[in-house]
């Protein structure tokens, strides 16, 4: 059975037009003929805006009437689509010093200087790249200096840092098969998976597993001989670790079932978290560990408990949910019963912020809506880019008057049971202007405004830029506010603070953007920004049907957040929802 939470990885036009781009800047490495790099990029710029379905244009034989696409391209295009692989591409790649390619990932080192490291200086290897960086070398080279080498080197520490984690969807991905591996052996009592994903960090280092079992040797078998097993780091009686061939490590750990909920909630964590349990466990004249209870002088050592809420109702505390347990204010607040009822993922009733083929959406208004209604949401609201989002393919004012139109259509059709809002996410100019006359954002049910260049202003100017925007009278929500992709990109430099007061001052929504490498605005900020009175919108930023199901990460990241539905905006009805619309509209 396929999980919801499917990895990142689907096929599709824009994923071709990747490969055509990747070609472009393998040719460039190689210094080819510019006028050829430039016939595929320019291919890939052509495919990724394309509304029409490559299938059908394939099938008529009219790929090749598309200006920019001649026969060889064509061919490959085609090729891509029906095999998905393309030999020519196989054979670049292969052709081009791996190390060459491992460069491309730093941030800010692109084609042109890559080849000039490799041909100026022979560098093969980021290793290379680094002590050449740090010798002074690379600064010497014309086009790059000091400036530019400090630059590499940061990008050489980001992504290592970023190698040694991975996103919380793809790493559940594969813990879940694994938990529900260990679940099915019969010498299994009960299992769970702990660490980071149990807390639903957006980001995890290393999977957990627990098991309580007494007869740990058939589960220690299965656990390291399952398939995807790259390698066994470690085998013991009790604890085993493996590095899967996704490049995460798992680690296994049986005890006796009467041990089980303290080790669950000990290597549940965080570390920050234990320590304060552990605190008050002394303050309370015990010792509390991985195994138990421990009186600290007499009384009765407590060894045995049936659930991880009896431990903290042992210790006078309410249950804390695992997405709490980052050692903030979750001790304090369950001491006086003050814990908030966190949101859950049956209270969304629809989502905002999605996309269409109308710019660079994978599927039609209706079937986006169709999958809406799948998941029995009430409404379903349809925000393509605007203009300035060349790449993405953005409506300038005339489409999205015809888009408002197509949607009014459906909605009077009764053809779904969800109905549709009209909305566009509106590109946030380099000046705080929004993309479009204001004339056409009126017209809309609501506004998501965002940025998506512009990236490198200083922090003064980019809040400014970002309240400016925020204080128009027809912006309804803010997207993905800080611009971060998790593991990608670093967030550009933001006083949300300020933002969020703006926020709140104009009666703008700031979302959470769902997508796994979003994940944005920061749970560290919602806390203390809902008790302000700053009220969210749960977005998957959908770019496909089947990725209306990335809200699901977005509630973990509110419940993180410690956010209650009355916080949460896409928890109300329909009727609530139209009725807040049209009085802010």
């Amino acid at each position: 059975m396929r999980s919801i939470f499917e990895k990142l990885d689907l096929m599709d036009k824009r994923e071709i037009a990747a490969i055509l781009d990747e070609i472009g800047v393998f040719l460039e490495l190689k210094g080819e003929n510019p006028f050829k790099v430039r016939a595929y990029q320019s291919a890939a710029r052509i495919l990724d805006r394309l509304e029409d379905d490559l299938g059908e244009l394939i099938k008529a034989k009219q790929l090749r009437s598309i200006k920019g696409i001649g026969a060889a391209l064509a061919d490959n295009i085609e090729t891509l689509h029906q095999e998905g692989s393309l030999p020519f591409y196989e054979e670049l790649k292969a052709s081009i010093e791996p190390g060459l390619i491992e460069m491309l990932t730093i941030p800010g080192l692109g084609p042109k200087k890559v080849k000039a490291v490799y041909g100026k200086l022979g560098l093969t290897s980021i290793d290379q790249l680094r002590l050449a960086c740090e010798e002074g070398k690379v600064a010497a080279l014309p086009g790059f200096g000091k400036q530019s080498q400090a630059k590499i080197l940061s990008g050489i520490e980001h992504r290592e840092l970023y190698n040694q984690r991975h996103l919380w969807w793809n790493a559940f991905a594969i813990a879940e098969p694994i938990l529900e591996g260990l679940r099915k052996l019969k010498q299994t009592e009960k299992a769970e998976h702990a660490g980071s994903l149990r807390r639903c960090l957006e980001t995890v280092g290393d999977l957990d597993f627990l098991v309580a079992s007494e007869d740990p040797d058939p589960i220690m078998h299965w656990f390291t001989h399952q398939e995807g097993v790259a390698e066994v780091t470690a085998l013991g009686q009790t604890k085993s670790s493996i590095r899967l061939e996704s490049g995460l490590q798992a680690d296994l750990r049986v005890v006796p079932l009467k041990q089980f909920y303290f080790a669950l909630h000990h290597f549940t964590g965080s570390k920050d978290h234990n320590v304060m349990m552990r605190q008050r466990a002394l303050s309370m004249g015990y010792s509390l560990s991985e195994w138990g209870l421990t009186p600290e002088e007499g009384g009765r050592k407590v060894t045995t408990i049936k659930s991880e809420a009896a431990l903290f109702k042992k210790l006078g505390l309410n249950y804390i949910p695992p997405e709490l347990r980052e050692g903030t204010a979750e001790i304090a607040a369950a001491e006086k019963g003050t814990l908030p009822e966190l949101v859950q993922e049956e209270d969304i009733r629809g989502v905002f912020h999605n996309h269409t083929t109308a710019s660079d959406g994978r599927h039609t208004l209706e079937e986006m809506v169709a999958a809406a209604q799948d998941l029995g949401w009430e409404y379903l609201g349809i925000s393509d880019h605007s203009k300035s989002s060349v790449q993405a393919n953005g409506l300038n004012e005339e489409r999205v008057l015809r888009q408002i139109e197509a949607i009014e259509k459906l909605n009077q059709s009764k053809q779904f049971k969800t109905y549709v809002f009209s909305g566009i996410e509106c590109d946030i100019l380099k000046d705080g202007d929004l993309d479009l006359d204001q004339s056409v954002l009126e017209a809309l049910d609501y506004v998501v405004i965002s940025i998506h260049s512009g990236f490198t202003q200083d922090e003064e100017a980019m809040t400014r830029r970002i309240i400016k925007a925020i204080e128009h009278p027809c912006s309804t929500m803010l997207g993905h506010p800080t611009g971060r992709l998790l593991l990608e990109r670093e967030p550009y430099a933001v006083n949300m603070q300020k933002v969020i007061d703006a926020a709140i001052a104009n009666k703008v929504m700031i979302e959470i953007n769902a997508n796994p490498r979003r994940l944005d605005m920061d749970w560290r900020l919602w806390h203390k920004a809902a008790e302000k009175g700053l009220m969210t919108c749960i977005n998957p930023d959908a770019h496909a049907a089947e990725r209306l199901i990335y809200y699901k990460a977005g509630v973990q990241v509110a419940r993180k957040g410690w956010l209650t539905k009355e916080s949460v905006f896409n928890t109300n009805n329909l009727k609530s929802v139209k009725n807040y619309l049209l009085s802010t509209s």
